[in-house]
């Protein structure tokens, strides 16, 4: 039923939001054919890229910049499986990680077509949220979940230090906490239009962390509503760009361990493995020679412990790390500079509406927090659930923000520049028609 809406919704109808209902409620089941695993999410993915090929829908503005990168970041994936020790096994992986990237992205691309489909995407998903955010409080009232149902959750949510880890249907508390941070910039942006959905969103994202019981999702908030604050002072960002660099650069003078060992002191739980993230990072750094150029397929040396899911690797718990061992420098840069796209297009768009329009320009800011949130937590946590449906949203609308509003701006400069014309028309018709009078009047 969730694939038929899916290929036969209505666009005008807010398609983009029941794409993304389905895609963070259900998230487990699923068919495999040929070896190839196609869960809920994929399958919706695939109905939904039959509905793009049936209608000819096509991206908004045609391929931007931040299209062709994530391209490429594909491409490189796909290739850089070959260099792996199972190249069948690794080709198998990355195409799925590329698929799930490609069609989510692209799709919401597709789908996004103006802005009022942005603010209803973000609106709508602060209404989704919601029974995820009840779901996570009955957990913390039970200790029982309920889409343990479905599989692919455990019944009980794990407790650590007698604090109950609330997750609902994603694959960990701390990526649902996650979900509910990032959100919370999203929902601050709507605040002037649609002030009731905001106010729902944010009680539940902000459910969502206190759930979760874990502190990256607290550090995520932190960094989004930083990211929000900045607003009063946006037109100092390359100021402030250069401050960040000079500021780590101090750091890594006057500290003795590396800077990035900040990231250890971190605990707003009394639970939290901040330490790990911090010697992971110092360990990808020691031995990058062996995986800079395509990734590795081994890392389990690299720390002194392990994990019981994999006898080969650590616990990954850094998404720009992760993209280094399954592809590596090569597939980490192509990621990174998605990111820095996705950043560009907040200036470039918020610089067209200063002084002209604040409530776009705050929406389009409140965005950019949300991609700051997502930047900072992919420092602490890897995604690998549906989770990331989420980030790739969030760098879809800002790519269609970049094309509708500033295209919504160019037509009001010629509507001005066309209302100038008109009022001086008259002038230019009747000085014609003297001039053609006269002449008549000499002949």
């Amino acid at each position: 039923a969730g694939a038929a809406v899916l290929v036969a919704a209505e666009h005008a109808a807010g398609h983009p939001a029941v794409h993304r209902a389905h895609l963070v409620v259900v998230a487990v089941g699923g068919i495999e054919v040929a070896g190839l695993n196609f869960p809920i999410i994929r399958l919706l993915l695939l109905a939904g890229v039959l509905r793009v090929l049936v209608r000819g829908e096509r991206p908004a503005g045609g391929l931007l910049g931040m299209d062709k990168l994530f391209l490429a970041w594909g491409a490189w994936a796909v290739l850089a499986s070959g260099f792996h020790d199972s190249p069948g096994a690794t080709l198998q992986f990355h195409l799925g990680m590329v698929y799930n990237a490609f069609c989510i992205y692209f799709l919401t691309r597709c789908f996004c077509q103006t802005e009022e489909d942005l603010y209803r995407l973000v609106r709508i998903s602060a209404w989704i949220l919601v029974p995820v955010a009840a779901e996570m409080v009955f957990e913390q009232l039970t200790q029982r979940n309920l889409f343990a149902v479905f599989g692919g959750v455990p019944d009980e949510p794990a407790v650590r230090n007698d604090r109950i880890r609330s997750q609902g249907p994603f694959a960990h508390a701390i990526l649902a906490g996650t979900v509910g941070a990032v959100c919370i910039p999203m929902m601050v942006g709507l605040w002037r239009r649609y002030p009731v959905a905001a106010k729902v969103g944010l009680a539940a994202c902000g459910t969502m962390v206190l759930a979760s019981a874990s502190s990256g999702p607290l550090m995520s908030v932190i960094f989004g509503l930083f990211a929000l604050a900045l607003w009063r002072w946006r037109h100092l960002t390359r100021q402030m760009r250069v401050a960040a660099v000079v500021g780590y650069i101090l750091l890594e003078l006057v500290m003795k361990a590396p800077a990035y060992y900040l990231i250890a002191r971190i605990d707003l739980t009394g639970s939290s493995a901040s330490y790990h993230r911090s010697a992971l990072i110092n360990a990808a750094i020691v031995h990058i020679e062996e995986w800079w150029w395509a990734g590795t397929d081994y890392t389990r040396h690299w720390l002194p412990y392990g994990v019981p899911w994999s006898e080969d690797h650590v616990d990954i718990t850094n998404h720009y790390i992760a993209q280094g061992v399954r592809g590596g420098l090569p597939l980490m840069g192509l990621f990174i500079s998605i990111l820095w796209c996705g950043f560009r297009y907040i200036g470039q768009v918020a610089r067209n509406l200063r002084g002209w329009d604040g409530e776009r320009e705050f929406f389009v800011w409140a965005i950019g927090a949300g991609l700051f949130a997502h930047a900072a937590s992919c420092v602490s946590v890897a995604y690998f659930d549906q989770s990331i449906v989420f980030f790739y949203l969030t760098l879809a609308v800002l790519a269609t923000a970049r094309v509708s509003i500033m295209d919504a701006c160019r037509c009001s400069a010629e509507q001005v520049q066309n209302q100038n014309s008109v009022v001086e028309s008259p002038f230019i018709h009747q000085g014609l028609w003297n001039a053609a009078e006269n002449q008549m009047f000499r002949r």
